[in-house]
């Protein structure tokens, strides 16, 4: 099993400053911040008193700053950090392991946590509750149970599915707290600081466009001005202004409202298969040959903050919204 550890405060062996534009301390971090003045309380409190931060649950859509969080965190306390994700902890000789090796008050950082399996969601109960792991060794009635004691450490766990972690597991996080979406104006801050990390020279109203067009999103954001920035170098001399922006989002299929290729075939599905709607997510998903969690996850949230669809009892339905923005003919009133 692989797993990844960060010893120190510094960056990892081999981190390439300009491949990794996450910021490295809070202090860098843009947005979110209701939720880093409450994580500085937090943070602070523990570290005048001696102890590990309490157990943290992230949630939100993908790419808001989870890890980013997850990594900052044991940065500022000064300790370690091991990462790993829920899907490959599909035993408990899996999880055992980070848990064994934690060091003092030290941070576990567990992405898409709603993945892991009943079997290993139980012996973080007690690992979180009382730093114990209950090692069952032997089978059948000579089965014995051996308790492990370990060292006070930080479970910080990522989901984008918060809805499907179970009570008891949920419940046992001290801190919970919600990431949204950026706005424009935030998007655009992280968008001038990553291009001067990039050595790219951007014109103010171009970093303007690429927030308006990244969905609230600094990961989008930051995959947008990458390719920008490479469309510059071949196509232009080097400057992303507003005609290379313009040019090089249009090849990708992005329109002035962020909506990319798989937005539209959706919303195309959506009307021209199932009539608008409504429609449940598994008949848009089998219909399209995309898996149910890319379109609940990456496609919807944008689509139903933005208005292009609607969920209903019965499915989610296109608005009329959606209609104007495709050039299409809504049905008539009463027409099936």
């Amino acid at each position: 099993m692989v797993r990844e550890t960060v010893i120190d405060g510094g960056n990892r062996p081999g981190e390439d400053p300009e491949r990794d534009l996450r910021p490295k301390r809070i202090d860098e971090m843009v947005g979110q911040h209701e939720v880093i003045a409450r994580l500085r309380i937090a943070i602070e409190a523990a570290r005048v008193r001696g102890e590990a931060l309490g157990h943290l649950l992230l949630d939100g859509p993908p790419g808001l700053g989870k890890t980013t969080f997850a990594t900052c965190i044991p940065r500022e306390m000064q300790v370690g950090l091991q990462m790993t994700s829920g899907a490959i902890l599909k035993a408990p000789r899996d999880l055992v392991p980070y848990l064994t090796n934690a060091e003092e008050h030290s941070v576990l950082f567990i992405d898409e946590i709603h993945r892991i399996p009943k079997i290993v969601e139980e012996y973080l109960y007690t690992a979180m509750e009382d730093f114990r792991v209950d090692i069952i060794l032997g089978d059948g009635i000579n089965a014995r149970t051996h308790n492990l004691w370990i060292k006070p450490f930080t479970l910080i766990g990522a989901t984008t599915r918060s809805g499907m972690l179970t009570g008891p597991l949920r419940d046992r996080f001290q801190i919970r707290e919600h990431l949204g979406f950026y706005s424009d104006e935030e998007l655009t801050q992280i968008i001038v600081r990553n291009a001067s990390q990039l050595n790219t020279e951007i014109a103010p109203q171009a970093a303007d466009e690429i927030a308006r067009r990244s969905r609230g999103t600094p990961r989008i954001a930051n995959n947008r001005l990458r390719w920008v920035r490479d469309y510059a170098q071949t196509k232009a001399d080097g400057t992303v202004t507003m005609d290379v922006t313009f040019a090089a989002l249009e090849m990708l299929g992005i329109d002035n409202t962020g909506m990319d290729p798989l937005d539209r075939e959706y919303l195309q599905t959506m009307i021209r298969v199932f009539e608008g709607g409504p429609v449940g997510i598994d008949a848009l998903a089998h219909t399209m040959n995309t898996s149910k969690d890319t379109l609940e996850d990456e496609v919807e949230p944008f689509l139903l903050r933005n208005g292009f669809v609607v969920r209903t009892p019965r499915g989610r339905m296109a608005t009329s919204k959606t209609y104007e923005h495709l050039q299409l003919l809504p049905p008539e009133p009463g027409v099936a």
